[in-house]
């Protein structure tokens, strides 16, 4: 037999979590088909000696809904090893959407996203009104990724409810209705519900997005839907406002997976912020004992704190007082040229005297960069590198005897691309491994596709591999791809997918064990109509395979776009 793909000699690190071995890997027909040591011709071969060769990396709380139109590589997910995506999390779906309300929907997104209405506009082509439509939209475009999606509660109620869906309650007969087509969605091929209790999740006028507005009564009776059907996952952002509201919280998604026996998933965070936060530990200690009572529950968790990004060429802290958004009005070049003038400077110094104070208001990162409080400079790092030990902006004050609004406008100057980093949860080292350890925590919640100029979690994998094996060795090698590609794929239900074994999809990276890592984040204009948004690439990953096709080689796009829609259970059973 001649093999489409052979991998000659590289170290295999399953997924499985045992320890690695040398060994060639035969692929034909999008499908591994030998492991050892393979005599066969192939019509293309890899030379994997010194390099890991793994299962692609699962990233399952993404928001590429929209992207998947424009973007085919599925960046930047695919430069850090991932070969496979969960979109449509927290109930921000682009389906089912009626014409009329294409434009309410795009605007209703585009808080969350970060990505404005314009540029949605000339990058989808909006050719669907169902999900099994928008469904079989995604197939059609060429992609790089695999893509499996929710069916989202925001959209539901914007669907049957009209303009109602943000202000009120629904009826007895508004829920039927959207309970009858989260079924027809399962049966479609999503993967199950998504909704959102986040009160960081708001409209572009500051009102709560629609999920929000539901009562626990419509969301038990979809979450029953998927019960009847024996299928789906239910997955939703949390309450984290403070520790009595994650508590009853808590309680509710105890209630759903031990009554429906359906799968749970939610974002396992802490904070410093607000009032009594929410502690990582009491929804650990949950999810335990629900998953030892029989149920099954998961934790989605970050493997670094979830961080506002600010720059020059993006957000900066002080875009928002009058003497600054003059400035900031201006292009980057006559901006810079600006801030040399001595007067402009102690104008600029002396503005962010005028911001709002700090309090302890929980923000998140869209929050934190177009709604600003006063900075606390002990939480804004400058980056230097990607080894996360960057010095604060009061750090290099004290050092250098400046105002911290200064400092940030000298290194604006030394470097237009200077990038800054505010974590606003799970500020904790600590407190990420503790959660990272628990074999439930999955680490899966890289946000790829959100928030797309304010946060950056996209190297979530390459962060995991640098940071925590490489650097900390707080994980071996094997523990780290396990978490990051079985253990993600069983909880997705994902078939076939997440190990190397023989007749499972050829879904395969190639790295550099002891090279691999992020870069720094970049701010770039390659949005639909030169819109910006973060970009964030990787050292270290040689190769991606998708279904057996190569289509990243060191970080570039081979122009194979391979990806497949990967379907829930009951669209796979009559495929």
């Amino acid at each position: 037999m001649t093999l489409d793909l052979l991998i000659r000699g590289g170290t295999v690190v399953d997924g499985t979590g045992r320890p690695r071995f040398t060994a060639d890997v035969g692929i034909s027909g999008g499908r591994i088909v030998g492991i050892g040591r393979i005599t066969d011709a192939a019509k293309r071969t890899l030379d994997a000696d010194g390099l890991i060769v793994s299962p692609g990396f699962v990233d399952g709380h993404t928001h590429m809904d929209a992207q998947v139109m424009w973007d085919p590589m599925g960046s930047c997910s695919c430069y850090h090893g991932v070969t496979s995506v969960v979109m449509s999390n927290c109930g921000f779906t682009l389906a089912p959407c009626r014409p009329a309300d294409r434009e309410w929907v795009a605007n209703s997104l585009s808080y969350v996203e970060d990505i404005s209405p314009a540029a949605m506009a000339a990058g989808i082509d909006w050719t669907w009104e169902s999900f099994p439509e928008y469904l079989a939209a995604v197939e059609r475009r060429p992609k790089a990724l695999n893509h499996a999606m929710y069916v989202g509660h925001s959209a539901l109620r914007m669907y049957v409810m009209g303009k109602r869906a943000v202000t009120d309650r629904a009826t007895p007969d508004e829920i039927r209705q959207m309970a009858h087509l989260v079924q027809d969605a399962l049966r479609a091929g999503a993967i199950g519900l998504s909704t959102s209790r986040t009160h960081t999740h708001l409209t572009p006028d500051g009102t709560p997005v629609a999920s929000r507005i539901a009562g626990w009564d419509e969301i038990e009776q979809m979450v029953a839907a998927m019960a009847e059907l024996d299928a789906g996952i239910f997955q939703t952002g949390p309450e984290i406002m403070n520790q009595a509201d994650n508590l009853a919280f808590l309680d509710r998604m105890r209630h759903f997976a031990m009554t429906y026996r359906r799968p749970v998933m939610f974002g396992i965070v802490t904070t410093r912020q607000g009032d009594d936060p929410p502690e990582w530990q009491t929804q650990a200690r949950a999810v335990a004992e629900v998953n030892a009572a029989g149920g099954r529950m998961f934790a989605q968790g970050t493997t670094r704190s979830i961080n506002a990004v600010f720059s020059l060429k993006s957000y900066l802290p002080f875009d928002v007082l009058p003497a600054w958004k003059t400035l900031r009005a201006l292009p980057i070049a006559q901006q810079r040229e600006r801030m040399r003038d001595p007067a402009v400077r102690r104008e600029l110094v002396a503005a962010e005297a005028a911001m709002k104070p700090r309090d302890n208001k929980m923000q998140g990162g869209g929050a934190a960069t177009t709604d600003p409080r006063k900075p606390d400079y002990d939480n804004l790092y400058a980056l230097t590198g990607v080894d996360w030990n960057d010095p604060t902006v009061a750090e290099l004050a004290r050092a250098h005897g400046k105002h911290p609004v200064e400092v940030i406008i000298d290194q604006c100057l030394a470097d237009e691309n200077q990038i800054y980093m505010q974590p606003i949860v799970n500020e904790n080292r600590d407190d990420i491994l503790g959660m990272l350890s628990h074999d439930a925590t999955l680490a899966t919640f890289s946000d790829s596709g959100a928030h797309v100029a304010q946060e950056m979690g996209s190297s979530l994998q390459t962060h995991f591999l640098h940071y925590w094996v490489n650097q900390r060795k707080a994980f071996t090698l094997e523990q780290a791809v396990k978490k990051m590609t079985h253990d993600n794929a069983q909880a997705f239900e994902l078939a076939e997918r997440g190990l190397l074994r023989e007749g499972y999809k050829a879904d395969v990276i190639l790295f550099e064990a002891d090279r691999v890592r992020p870069c720094l984040p970049t701010v770039e204009t390659d949005l639909p109509g030169g819109a910006r948004r973060l970009v964030q690439k990787a050292e270290g990953i040689r190769a991606s395979i998708v279904n057996g096709a190569v289509t990243l080689e060191d970080g570039a796009s081979t122009g194979v776009y391979a990806g497949e829609v990967m379907k829930g259970k009951l669209a796979a059973k009559h495929a």
